[in-house]
């Protein structure tokens, strides 16, 4: 495990050193205002954008595309490579939703960034106008599909620093089928009652960096579906929100697994859920494996550490079976602080697929009206060190090694 987490380490820098080299070229700068573009916030500004997105893209020298100060209108829209240079997107204003959410209609989707290579998105803010469409969901009518807010697919070495994302109708973040990408220093902010509005939301990619992260929402401040590998997330502070979740896993049958995972040196506050790994009780080859959860802070969070392979939201057609995913070598080092609720730790395995190789190493959960309680079952693992509550996995101590 710990050559693994000094690989995935070594990674980061390197990935860290690669954008400081690629992206610290002085470029030719295309400003979306000679396009047309109007910073009023109420001039739609879509035509504009992709006229000077094309001029940029088609350019044979490194090229900045750059949105001065002010509020721009955009409507949904994909930037679209492969472009002919590594370009740089940089924002100083704030790009934002229309104001009727139905304008998005069922796409699922705002901004798209596809098909890019060695692409860079500094600073600015992202305002999605979520408001209007969480009433509708909470009213009962009938509502379009909600609108991430942004989203990179099949795009490979990415830096993205200093973006906000604010109230975006669904997911803040979305990131699918891309390699090596780095994100540092963005904020996420939406309130604790918006739904499925989480921060980050990775699918099948690998190589995904999330460092000093701020993160507010109404569901996962990062999740982690299928087909995810070598994942570094540091430095997060989460709450509002459900937490940092791998899953849920097993939705589908045939599933990627998600393996190489480490997140450390966070903390989480008033969340629903610390760190958890979920997934649907029914079969599946997915798997979850090499996970390493390490000095982490709660602060009145619900569930601190939990599994759950019985996940059904809400308790509505649930499968009642046996969950096929099967989660293995995953550690939860040096966790501390206060759980909301007396059980701080709860491993739900599957009955048909234990967990294997589970280790807790140095927690320390305390609860403010009482101690705290842990639940297992179906896992194997270890202990090292002192463990409160006391652990509930049951195999040999590693206190003398």
């Amino acid at each position: 495990m710990a050559h693994y987490t000094n690989h995935l380490m070594l990674l980061f820098l390197a990935t860290i050193s690669f954008f400081s080299s690629t992206f610290s070229k002085d470029a030719s700068s295309i400003n979306v205002l000679s396009f047309g573009a109007k910073p009023n916030g109420k001039f739609d500004s879509t035509t504009s954008f992709l006229k000077a997105w094309s001029n940029a893209c088609k350019s044979k020298e490194s090229a900045t595309f750059y949105v001065p100060k002010g509020n721009f209108l955009i409507k949904q829209v994909t930037f679209e490579g492969p472009c002919s240079n590594n370009i740089k997107f940089r924002i100083d204003g704030t790009i934002v939703a229309p104001s009727d959410y139905r304008s998005h209609g069922n796409s699922g989707m705002w901004i798209m960034f596809r098909n890019l290579n060695g692409f860079s998105v500094q600073g600015g803010t992202f305002d999605g106008k979520g408001d209007s469409y969480w009433r509708c969901r909470k009213s009962g009518s009938s509502c379009p599909a909600g609108a991430r807010s942004i989203t990179f697919s099949s795009c490979n070495d990415v830096k993205v620093s200093g973006l906000t994302s604010l109230n975006s109708q669904a997911m803040h973040i979305a990131v699918d089928h891309c390699k090596n990408i780095l994100f540092k220093n963005v904020k996420i902010d939406a309130p604790s009652t918006s739904p499925n509005t989480d921060g980050f939301n990775v699918i099948l990619s690998t190589g995904v960096t999330v460092s000093q992260a701020i993160i507010s929402t109404g569901d996962d401040c990062i999740a982690l579906s299928q087909g995810n590998t070598n994942v570094w997330i540091e430095h997060i502070t989460c709450g509002p929100g459900h937490g940092i979740s791998i899953g849920s896993l097993g939705a589908y049958k045939n599933e990627a697994g998600v393996h190489n995972v480490t997140v450390t040196d966070s903390i989480f506050e008033g969340t629903q859920n610390g760190v958890r790994i979920k997934s649907w009780a029914q079969p599946s080859n997915g798997y979850a494996s090499n996970i390493v959860f390490r000095n982490l802070t709660m602060k009145n969070a619900n569930n601190p550490i939990i599994i759950d392979q019985n996940y059904c939201p809400g308790d509505k057609s649930c499968p009642h079976q046996s969950s096929g995913v099967k989660i293995s070598k995953v550690s939860y080092e040096h966790i501390r602080g206060t759980s909301a609720c007396p059980q701080a730790i709860n491993l739900d395995c599957s009955k048909s697929n234990p967990c294997e190789g589970i280790k807790l190493q140095d927690i320390d959960l305390v609860y403010g009206e009482g101690s705290t309680t842990s639940t297992c079952n179906n896992v194997g693992g270890i202990n090292s060190g002192v463990v409160i509550p006391k652990s509930c996995v049951s195999l040999h101590s590693l206190n003398e090694k």
